[in-house]
């Protein structure tokens, strides 16, 4: 590859699996000894580093890969509070494209490939004047659409984004679908491929579904559920297994213990407490529960609670009951932080087994 070539990542939605596929591709392209660089043009989670306003996966590719480039051109535009307001009310001076395209011609100078990252679906950012599909289009670069498992709503939605990629005159290369349940459909995709080819798109790759990157860290569990920590710690990139629901018989309850389960139960069940206490000491080296989530707001007893600390096992308490803080854990939305190194990890051996690297390289410098 010679020049600089670049690739706008996109997707169909949120949570489709677009950082993954970044990661994974930036792995394997500074794997190959390419000289990369990433943009992501328009931030809408941000997080406030050394003063500069930057996106939450701007912050993760630099740190995950020590990238050199400055964060205010690897994020040159974040959206705060009431931006989009004071944009179509006038208020708002800031010249959005020529930070963008500036910030662009800096990260560029010297790369091999640029990986630019989108945001949301094709018309994400329209609001601003700044859509993905304007931001490749003012950028000249082709595209790769990432979307989700399943059969009809992906195809849907890719043909979809694709429309308005082509409405601005953007090439789209194809495809990348991401948590393809082979296990259960082995044949899904043959029908993603043929389904795509019928709307004149190509399918690029697919990501076969990966347990651990669906599943949230204690960490995201403190962040999302008000309550208080009782025992043990929150520990950054310590991804759950299962969830279990303890609401019945001590016995039948640990049957649903597999590895790094989740319990959430009443905090009044010290039965199901004291079973999980003692899965763990008889699988030292694989803990079955990986924590405890107390539900209702009730405390366990002293002599519990010191048994629970002299574990260092995760215990949460909070207010809600279990039905309801299990729907809470279920609706948190999984993201990949800097601190998630096993999944960081298995997102980079994901790609590099799923994925015809030197293919996509070889399509997109074309």
């Amino acid at each position: 590859m010679s020049g600089a070539s670049h690739v706008f990542l996109a997707a169909t939605g949120q949570n489709r699996g677009k950082t993954t596929v970044s990661l994974g591709l930036i792995a394997a392209v500074l794997r190959r000894g390419l000289r990369l660089g990433f943009l992501k043009p328009l931030g809408q989670r941000y997080l406030v580093i050394d003063g500069t306003r930057a996106d939450e996966d701007a912050v993760l590719v630099r740190q995950v890969f020590d990238l050199p480039d400055a964060l205010n051109d690897m994020s040159p535009v974040t959206l705060p509070r009431h931006f989009t307001t004071d944009f179509i009310m006038g208020r708002i001076d800031d010249p959005l494209e020529t930070q963008v395209t500036d910030a662009f011609a800096r990260i560029a100078a010297d790369k091999d490939l640029v990986v630019l990252e989108g945001t949301g679906h094709a018309g994400v950012g329209a609001v601003v004047g700044m859509s993905n599909a304007h931001v490749a289009a003012m950028l000249d670069a082709p595209v790769i659409v990432v979307s989700e498992g399943g059969v009809g709503r992906p195809i849907d939605e890719i043909v979809l984004n694709c429309a308005l990629f082509a409405e601005r005159g953007v090439r789209v290369l194809g495809a990348i679908v991401n948590k393809v349940d082979v296990a259960s459909h082995p044949a899904l995709p043959e029908v993603l491929r043929r389904g795509l080819a019928q709307q004149g798109v190509e399918l690029l790759g697919w990501l076969p579904y990966s347990r651990l990157l669906a599943k949230p860290s204690l960490e995201l569990i403190v962040t999302h559920l008000h309550g208080e920590l009782l025992s043990g710690m929150a520990t950054p990139g310590q991804t759950i297994g299962d969830v279990a629901i303890g609401a019945m018989h001590a016995g039948h309850a640990m049957e649903l213990l597999t590895d790094r389960t989740l319990l959430i139960t009443p905090g009044d069940r010290e039965d199901l407490v004291l079973a999980s206490l003692a899965a763990n000491r008889l699988s030292p080296e694989t803990p079955k529960v990986t924590g405890i989530v107390l539900a209702g707001g009730f405390h366990p007893s002293a002599p519990v609670l010191a048994e629970l600390r002299r574990s260092g096992l995760f215990t949460y308490l909070v207010e809600t009951d279990t039905f309801r803080t299990a729907q809470a854990v279920a609706e948190i939305l999984v993201k990949t932080h800097p601190s998630d190194t096993d999944k960081i990890a298995t997102i980079i051996d994901l790609v590099a087994e799923s994925l015809d690297v030197d293919g996509l390289l070889a399509r997109i410098a074309g």
